[in-house]
């Protein structure tokens, strides 16, 4: 059938105003064959999900004052999932304070709630098992854009009302492919041993042309007992990875053996490496073993415009240094604030980008990590030995360790000093102060913000290891002033490609404060995200064909 989505598009419309006018007969049945088609692309999603294994990661804050203790008040859980079974998880890093690796949060009623980090991949489907029109209402609200696209709005809640977590709250449903790609409320009767937490959750379009799981919002409020006591905590989870390396490599294989069968190959005499050369081509072997690792796994995302931008700091603090070295420079997709040098690589988390108030703290972290390499402070060659990176995602955190001894962590401290005080950003060096600043006062709150996966950590409790002369430099904080930026919330610089993996620089207008409590340092924050659909071929997870 010829011109299909034109024909949706002209469909759509007629039927919406239908529902909202509340009409029957003929314009009741297309409004009957349109929720009749919602659920049956969500089934298809739910299907087309099956062969992706995703990256899934959750952090949580709980809001200060909730318990008076002094333990720790974030939480962190790093895995991935595998749709063959809806929501089968593997931990790849799992933070708890549970022996068992269940996390315990007293944060509801006064008493502990126990969960697995399954439980926020619950948070991705609006129901895997039982959505359908005689398990659930649709009562139309509008029409309105989320993101960059039209949707038709539905308040959706389950017609059996003692039914154990089924879905009770708001979707979105983008026109033009009725798929869902929004959804917000909880899952029904919560209990003593059981509890749903209320979430937002978002999807994307994928460069494939289908749509996937990609953000989860979660946010809670203390339960009835403790009579209007306020938010209790808030979280996010992130998916991405459904594409890695894999795929890429597989095309190009097929594309070198096409070019084979066409190509004569010619040997060029080549001189002799020299014992040193040999020394550092070793070196960089064990380099690009690990850093092709974390790719092949979606934990490294693959080289584009941030690294440039990255990299354009860099050759400022080399140049003004008169450093003869070629470095490169990369992003870790993990929240957890940290950054660290593979050979002559720095890798800095997408977490701690995002939380770097201006270009001078992000001089200051890239020159911490120079300075190792400056310094000749080596990556382990072992890795050099393929056979060494030839392990399971699951065992990666443990057996990439990067982070450096204190005697290498002082050494470098004192050298990236020197180097920032002869670059560009020597003027600026107050506000790089005055990040760690923040950083070291909200530190022993949010432990596993700053525990890193793999590199060096930022702060150690309280106390900051890394350039502490440029905390002497910097201004006292000012938490009731709108002026004093000295950090930013969690996403505010990267925005993440959750169907590929590769990362953008977020581009946002600048806003001004209302209260100091909109300054959120190092906080977690809603998603809103400007969705649009990507057109691509079909087959895809979320493709209609």
């Amino acid at each position: 059938m010829k011109n299909t989505n034109s024909n949706r598009a002209l469909l759509i419309p007629a039927i919406v105003l239908a529902a909202a006018a509340g009409v029957s007969g003929q314009d009741t049945g297309a409004l009957d064959t349109l929720l009749n088609r919602i659920v049956a692309r969500e089934r298809s999603f739910v299907e087309q999900l099956r062969s992706q294994t995703p990256l899934i990661e959750t952090y949580l804050q709980e809001a200060p004052g909730i318990i008076a203790t002094t333990r720790e008040q974030d939480h962190y859980f790093l895995g991935r999932l595998n749709f063959t079974d809806v929501k089968r998880y593997t931990p790849i890093a799992a933070r708890s304070d549970s022996p068992k690796g269940s996390h315990r949060l007293r944060l509801l009623m006064n008493r502990p709630i126990a969960f697995a980090p399954v439980g926020f991949a619950q948070m991705i489907f609006i129901d895997a098992e039982n959505f359908s029109r005689k398990d659930y209402s649709f009562e139309y609200v509008r029409r309105e854009f989320s993101g960059g696209l039209r949707c038709i709005v539905f308040d959706v809640a389950p017609l059996d009302l003692k039914a154990v977590g089924r879905f009770i709250g708001r979707i979105w449903v983008e026109e033009r492919d009725v798929q869902i790609v929004r959804f917000n409320g909880t899952f029904s009767r919560s209990s003593n041993t059981k509890i749903y937490f209320h979430f937002d959750s978002w999807r994307s379009s994928t460069a494939a042309g289908g749509w996937v799981p990609a953000l989860v919002y979660v946010e809670e409020f203390a339960g009835e007992e403790k009579h209007g006591a306020g938010l209790t905590f808030k979280g996010q989870t992130r998916l991405w990875g459904y594409t890695t390396g894999k795929s890429a490599r597989i095309g190009e294989l097929t594309s070198l053996a096409v070019e084979l069968e066409k190509t004569t190959m010619i040997q060029t005499p080549v001189d002799d490496n020299s014992p040193l050369e040999n020394q550092r081509s070793w070196e960089h072997q064990a380099e690009e073993n690990i850093l092709d690792r974390l790719e092949k796994g979606g934990f490294l995302a693959a080289k584009g415009p941030v690294d440039q931008v990255l990299e354009t700091v860099v050759n400022n603090l080399l140049t003004t240094n008169e450093l003869n070295l070629e470095v490169h420079c990369r992003i870790i997709l993990t929240t957890p604030l940290e950054s660290f040098t593979v050979g002559r690589t720095i890798v800095v988390s997408r977490g701690l980008l995002d939380v770097l108030p201006d270009e001078a703290s992000l001089a200051m972290v890239l020159a911490d990590e120079l300075a190792h390499i400056a310094l000749g402070h080596r990556t382990n060659t072992q890795f050099a030995f393929h056979d060494q990176t030839m392990f399971s995602d699951e065992d990666l955190l443990e057996r990439f360790r990067f982070s450096r001894t204190p005697d290498e962590i002082d050494a470098a401290g004192v050298k990236a000093v020197d180097i920032l005080s002869k670059s560009p950003y020597q003027g600026k060096l107050s506000n790089a102060g005055l990040f760690l600043k923040a950083l070291s006062s909200l530190a022993p709150r949010f432990p596993n913000l700053i525990r890193a996966n793999i590199g060096n950590r930022l702060a150690d409790g309280g106390t900051i290891p890394r350039m502490a002369q440029l905390i002497s430099m910097a201004p006292a904080l000012e938490d009731k002033s709108l002026e004093q930026i000295a950090a930013l919330p969690l996403g505010s610089r990267i925005k993440l490609d959750a169907w590929t993996g590769s990362i953008s620089l977020v581009k946002t207008k600048a806003i001004s404060l209302l209260s100091a409590r909109e300054k959120l340092l190092f906080e977690i924050t809603p998603f809103a995200p400007q969705f649009s659909r990507s057109e691509a071929s079909s087959g895809q997870p979320g493709s209609n064909d």
